[in-house]
C-alpha cells in the first residue's frame, strides 16, 4: 500500500509524526510543493525560502538513507495543491497521503480542500499533531473557550505536562529500495533573491546543524538565559528560531533536551530552563491562537475595539524606520541586525515594534509585513502574536497598554554599548553614557553623519495615550 509524506514546515526525518506513521503502514514517498505565488502573498522572506531549499537539500539525502525519494512539484499557488497533489497518487499508486497539521487560516483551508480532493478518487487524508505539543482545543478554559491570556494557558498546559509529557517519535528505519529516484532541488526560486553568502553562513541547513546548536545551548547557555536573554550583546538566546519555523526541530525536541538539562523539571529547578520552556509554550499559546481566533490570520486585531484606533500614515517616518535611521541608536541598530542577517533578538522585536506602532502611531501591520518579508524564522502565529502585543491590539492581561522607552531599555539592556557599536560603527567613539542618546549632546557635539530623532518620545507617548483614550481604554495618566 504506497503512501505518499507531504512535507510543508517539517523539513526533518527524525521525531517527524507523519513520516514515521507512513512509513509504518507501507512503502513511502515523499513530496514537497515550491509555491512561489503563494509565498509572495504570505510575504516570506527571501532568506527564509533559501532556508527552506538548504534544508530542502539536506532533508533529500537524509530521505534517501532511508530509501525514500523525494519528488518536487512546482505550482503557483495552493489552489492548485489538490489536482497537482493527486496527480502524484495517481502516477505512483499512492493510496494515502500523510502530512503534519499546519493552522493558518489559508493552511487549514488547503488541507480541507485536499482531503475533500483526496476523498473524491479514494485516496485517505491523515493529518497528525506534530508541531506544537498540544492539540488546539485540547488546552480550554472550563468554559470550553481558547485562552486569551498566556499565563492561565501556561498554567493548564502545566497541568497537562505533569500528567504525561509528549513524547518523542522514533525515527524511521530503512526501507526497501525503490526503482524511483528524487528529483533535484531548486538552487533558487524566481521572485526571491539569493541571500548574501554572510547571512546563509549564520544558519547552517540541515538537522545535524540544528541538532548541535540545540545540543550546545542546552550544554552551555540554558542555566543563564533566564539573566542573559535580555541582553543583545550576549550570547543569551538559543537562536533555534528559523529552525523551529521550518520543522527542522521539533519543539518535543526542545523540550525533552530542556528536561535533560533540569532533572526532568520544567516549572522548578534551573530558572532558565523553566524561562525557556515557558518560551517554547508562549510559541505553543499563539498558534492556538490561530485556531481560536481565526481573524488574527486575517490582518485583523485581536482586540475588535482597537480597530478603531486612529493610525497615521507617515510613508517618510516608516522608511526611516525600516532603513534604521530614525536617530535612536538602539532601534537603528536592532533594524540593521535584522536587515543584514534576517534575525532580530527578541527583546529588541519588543523595543522596535513599540516605537513604530506607539510613538509612531503607524499601524503594527505595516511593522508585521515588514518582519515578515525579512525573517528567516518568520511565523504567522509568532510574528502576529508579538506585534498585536506590543501595539496593545492583542492578548495581554494588563489592564493598560505599556509604551517602553528606547533610550531607557538601551541604557538597561546594552549598558555599555557593545551591540550599538557593532551596527552602527558611526557611534562607535561614543562613551557608554552617550551612545545611548547621541541627540543630547547637542548639535555641535554629536556625531556627523547620524540623524537626529525623527520623533520626540514624550510627546509621541502622550500621542498615542490619547490615541488609546479616545477608544475608552484605561491606560496611564
Amino acid at each position: 500500500m504506497q503512501q505518499l509524506m507531504w512535507f510543508r514546515s517539517d523539513l526533518r526525518i527524525d521525531d517527524n509524526t507523519a513520516l514515521s506513521q507512513a512509513m509504518s503502514r507501507g512503502s513511502t514517498i515523499a513530496l514537497y510543493l515550491v509555491t512561489p505565488g503563494q509565498w509572495q502573498r504570505h510575504d516570506d522572506a527571501p532568506c527564509k525560502v533559501d532556508f527552506w531549499l538548504r534544508n530542502l537539500a539536506q532533508l533529500s539525502r537524509a530521505l534517501a538513507a532511508l530509501n525514500v525519494p523525494l519528488l518536487i512539484r512546482q505550482c503557483e499557488d495552493w489552489n492548485q495543491a489538490p489536482a497537482v497533489i493527486a496527480e502524484v497518487c495517481h502516477q505512483h499508486n499512492v493510496c494515502a497521503v500523510h502530512a503534519n497539521e499546519e493552522y493558518g487560516i489559508n493552511e487549514s483551508l488547503r488541507d480541507r480542500c485536499v482531503a475533500a480532493y483526496l476523498a473524491q478518487q479514494d485516496i485517505a487524508w491523515h493529518s497528525h499533531l506534530d508541531q506544537l505539543l498540544f492539540k488546539p482545543g485540547s488546552i480550554l478554559t472550563r468554559s470550553g473557550g481558547y485562552f486569551q491570556v498566556y499565563s492561565q494557558f501556561r498554567k493548564v498546559c502545566y497541568e497537562h505536562l505533569h500528567m504525561a509529557l509528549p513524547g518523542r517519535v522514533a525515527r524511521p528505519v530503512a526501507q526497501a529500495p525503490t526503482p524511483l529516484a528524487s528529483d533535484a532541488i531548486p538552487q533558487a526560486v524566481d521572485g526571491f533573491a539569493m541571500p548574501s553568502e554572510q547571512l546563509r553562513s549564520l544558519w547552517p541547513a540541515g538537522e545535524e546543524a540544528a541538532r548541535q546548536r540545540l545540543e550546545r545551548f542546552a550544554d552551555e547557555q540554558i542555566g543563564y538565559y533566564k539573566d542573559e536573554r535580555d541582553f543583545p550583546a550576549l550570547p543569551g538566546t538559543s537562536q533555534l528560531s528559523p529552525y523551529l519555523a521550518a520543522g527542522v526541530l521539533s519543539p518535543r525536541q526542545c523540550l525533552h533536551a530542556a528536561l535533560a538539562a533540569n532533572r526532568g523539571e520544567f516549572d522548578s529547578g534551573n530558572a532558565g530552563v523553566v524561562t525557556w520552556v515557558n518560551e517554547l509554550l508562549w510559541r505553543e499559546f499563539y498558534k492556538h491562537i490561530l485556531v481560536g481566533y481565526p481573524r488574527v490570520s486575517r490582518h485583523r486585531a485581536f482586540r475588535p475595539e482597537t480597530e478603531a484606533v486612529a493610525w497615521r500614515r507617515a510613508p517618510e517616518e516608516l522608511a526611516a524606520w525600516q532603513q534604521g535611521r530614525t536617530g535612536l541608536p538602539i532601534i537603528d541598530a536592532a533594524m540593521r541586525q535584522l536587515l543584514e542577517t534576517g534575525w532580530m533578538h527578541n527583546r529588541l522585536r519588543m523595543i522596535v515594534a513599540m516605537f513604530l506602532t506607539k510613538n509612531l502611531l503607524i499601524d503594527w501591520r505595516e511593522g508585521e509585513r515588514f518582519f515578515m518579508r525579512h525573517l528567516i524564522d518568520g511565523d504567522l502565529a509568532a510574528n502576529n502574536g508579538g506585534w498585536q502585543w506590543s501595539a496593545s491590539t492583542g492578548t495581554d492581561a494588563a489592564p493598560y497598554f505599556r509604551i517602553f522607552n528606547p533610550i531607557s531599555q538601551s541604557q538597561k539592556f546594552d549598558p555599555e554599548g557593545r551591540f550599538i557599536r557593532h551596527w552602527l560603527p558611526e557611534l562607535a567613539g561614543l562613551n557608554k553614557r552617550d551612545i545611548h542618546d547621541p541627540a543630547s549632546l547637542g548639535g555641535l557635539f554629536a556625531p556627523a553623519g547620524y540623524p537626529r530623532p525623527i520623533v520626540d518620545l514624550s510627546r509621541s507617548r502622550e500621542r498615542a495615550l490619547a490615541a488609546f483614550r479616545n477608544l475608552g481604554q484605561e491606560v496611564p495618566a
